[in-house]
């Protein structure tokens, strides 16, 4: 039900459009190898990585790519017991941007919460609408 009631304050305004969430981070994938990382300062290579988010080798990899491009990860290449390793590791910016993101997720949620906890307030049908 939509209603334009003039008489709301004009600061709510805006109220639930949520600047602070990054699209680079609200994908599925990517909110996964985040807080994968965030957890984890000193890194994950790309198989353990791969198994906590359940990704192919392809699709990690294509994610892995877009965080690096925004700054947000490092990516380091190395030996391990004669073989090739891939680290992932968070960098500070993405640390930053990332608790930033969190926080506002947090208010989406409480706001979510808020609303669906609150008592049913429907009088019935506003005048000049009608149900479809």
């Amino acid at each position: 039900m939509v209603t334009h009631d003039k008489s709301k304050p004009e600061e709510a305004s805006g109220r639930f459009a949520y600047e602070g969430l990054e699209r680079v981070f609200h994908e599925k994938a990517r909110l996964g190898i985040m807080t994968s990382l965030v957890s984890r300062p000193k890194g994950l290579v790309f198989s353990d990585l791969k198994e906590f988010c359940q990704l192919t080798d392809g699709n990690l990899s294509r994610h892995l790519q877009v965080l690096y491009e925004a700054g947000y990860i490092e990516i380091w290449k190395g030996v391990h017991r004669n073989r090739p390793q891939t680290l992932c590791r968070i960098t500070p910016l993405g640390k930053r941007k990332f608790l930033e993101y969190i926080a506002v997720l947090e208010s989406v949620v409480a706001d979510a919460l808020a609303a669906a906890k609150a008592p049913a307030q429907r009088t019935g049908v506003v005048e000049g609408w009608t149900p479809v």
